[in-house]
């Protein structure tokens, strides 16, 4: 590996982080690529040349969270109720960096619109957690240990929007909501065995 490639993966991971933080304060919108280049101390002509569009830097940081949770998290086991606890181990990683929270609130909030530069990928997203997480019901059905009733479709929904609607209440009112707890508590009402 050559010097120039490496301060290039380098100089690319410091944008991507930059970038991070300019979402998370600013959001999608009101950032812009020049205040980015000018938080990384290179400038606009020299950020282009990492990243040609607002929209591919913005891909690169929704890449990087997802690659850093899948990998933190594991979240490529096998269907069943270690998924489930990955998730909720997730939520406990959260708890500890609100900024990034923040940051997946305010955009997945702001992609709602189907124009939106991150409207595809929180599409993808989204299918991607919900069919992992119905997966793992399905089985925990099958295993009876899905309490008598309980839809895992249902089960599936509910979980993943109860997770990123606490986020954001948990943003707004920290002290007054247990992000973590809550799952838990969903979790073990829809299951006949211990999280």
């Amino acid at each position: 590996m050559t010097g120039g490639y490496l301060k290039g993966r380098i100089r690319r991971e410091d944008i991507i982080t930059a970038a991070a933080a300019a979402y998370g304060e600013l959001g999608y919108q009101g950032s812009s690529l020049r205040e980015i280049a000018k938080r990384v101390g290179i400038s606009h002509a020299g950020l282009l040349y990492y990243f040609p569009t607002k929209e591919a830097l913005l891909a690169a940081v929704l890449e990087r969270r997802d690659a850093e949770d899948s990998e933190r998290e594991q979240l490529t086991v096998p269907p069943g109720l270690e998924v489930l606890r990955h998730f909720v181990a997730l939520a406990e990683h959260n708890v500890r960096h609100p900024g990034i929270v923040d940051l997946y609130s305010r955009l997945a909030a702001e992609a709602v619109a189907p124009d939106h530069p991150a409207h595809e990928y929180f599409v993808r997203h989204y299918r991607a957690a919900r069919e992992g997480v119905h997966e793992s019901f399905a089985v925990l059905a099958a295993r009876g240990e899905l309490r008598d009733g309980v839809d895992p479709g249902l089960a599936t929904l509910t979980f993943i929007a109860l997770m990123d609607g606490l986020q954001v209440q948990w943003l707004t009112v920290p002290g007054d909501v247990d992000l973590v707890g809550s799952l838990r508590f969903y979790l073990q009402n829809v299951l006949t065995v211990p999280v």
